[in-house]
Formats: structure tokens, sequence, C-alpha cells
């Protein structure tokens, strides 16, 4: 087995008990993402690949957290000590960590290469459009929010509360991820994405006072 699938492998084990919104499947997304956009701006799919299996394998350590660590960091660390257990060459790993430390929206690190750009834009992608109003869903979900509350004050309302909905994460997060994001395809991707999720929101909010 080359060493591509062995650390795809060991990847795989730090979400066995991953919340659906940030699970296996997440990652399955967003390298596929990096594939295609990757391709689109001329990136180095061997620092790429590795990068986006490994982007998120620090996530469980921040839900658990509830927010308090920053999954970005951890799992930039987790990913340089997996890399030199496979030997894999220092300065490839360098490039590897950055792509993995630099990707977190809310994170502040910036993303130098033009792999780190193409991940960042990979994995905020995925929290846009109609999967990422899925997965916005999911996670409100997960922390036991309740389904809508349109009149929210961002000022009032924390994370990982019964307030801390798929609407307020909109509020809050993803109506802001089009302008934010760092390649010409990425960019293009997104604004497909953010028009389908504004009118959703539009949409639900209307259904929820009884217009539609």
């Amino acid at each position: 087995m080359d060493v591509f699938s062995l650390i795809k492998r060991e990847a795989v084990k730090h979400f066995l008990n991953a919340k659906g919104s940030h699970d296996w499947e997440h990652t399955e997304r967003v390298y596929n993402l990096c594939m295609y956009i990757g391709k689109k701006e001329s990136a180095d799919f061997e620092i790429l690949k590795y990068a986006a299996v490994l982007h998120d394998i620090g996530r469980d350590y921040e839900d658990k957290s509830k927010g308090n660590f920053c999954h970005a960091e951890r799992g930039a660390n987790l990913a340089k000590k997996l890399l030199e257990k496979h030997n894999m060459d220092q300065e490839k790993i360098k490039k590897i960590v950055h792509c993995i430390e630099s990707h977190r929206f809310r994170g502040n690190k910036i993303p130098q290469s033009i792999e780190a750009k193409v991940l960042f834009d990979a994995d905020k992608l995925d929290s846009i459009g109609a999967v990422g109003i899925g997965r916005a869903f999911l996670f409100a979900g997960e922390v036991g929010a309740k389904l809508h509350n349109k009149d929210v004050d961002i000022e009032k309302m924390k994370s990982y509360t019964k307030e801390d909905t798929a609407y307020r994460e909109f509020i809050v997060k993803l109506r802001k991820v089009k302008d934010r994001m760092l390649t010409r395809e990425g960019k293009r991707m997104a604004e497909k994405r953010h028009r389908f999720m504004v009118n959703f929101f539009d949409r639900l909010n209307k259904e929820v006072d009884g217009i539609l």
C-alpha cells in the first residue's frame, strides 16, 4: 500500500466518533473540490491531496471543547507527527501543515500558497449552498438548537446553545463566505452557492411567518 493510502486510512480513524456535520464525508467532499479547483488553479496535487484528507483530523478536539480549541492548529500538529512517522520529506510536510493550519474561516493564519488557498476555498464551499444548508441544520441539531429564530441577536446569542440555529450560522458566517474566497474558480462556484442559500433562508423566514 502506498504512503498516501496509509495516511488516508489513519486519517479516517479520527472520524470514528465524528458528528455528521463534520464527518469523514465532509472530508471526502472537500477532497473532491480540491482536486477540481486545484486543476483549474494549477496547484501541486502531491501537497494538496494530503492536506485535503488531513485538514479536519483535529475537529473532534474542538467539538469536545465546545469551540475552545482550534481544530486547524490541533490538526496541523497531528498531521505533522503522522507525516513524520511515514518519513515524508520535511519541506513537503511544512507545505502540507501550512495548508491545514490556515484553512479555518475563523482562524488567524492566512493561506499563502496556492495549495493552501485551494483547500481554504474547498472547505468553505462545503459550508454554503445546498450542502452547507444541510450541514448547518445538522450541526444545530447536534448542539440541541431550535429549528429557527429569524430575530436572532448576534450580540446575545452564543454558539453551542439552543439559539445556535442554522439561520444564526448564516448570519454570523455563511453569508460572508463568498467574499472570503481566494481563487478564481472558488469565487465563481461560491457565487452560485451563495445565491441559492440566500433564497433558501429568505423563503424560510417567510414560511415561518406564514407568508408562503
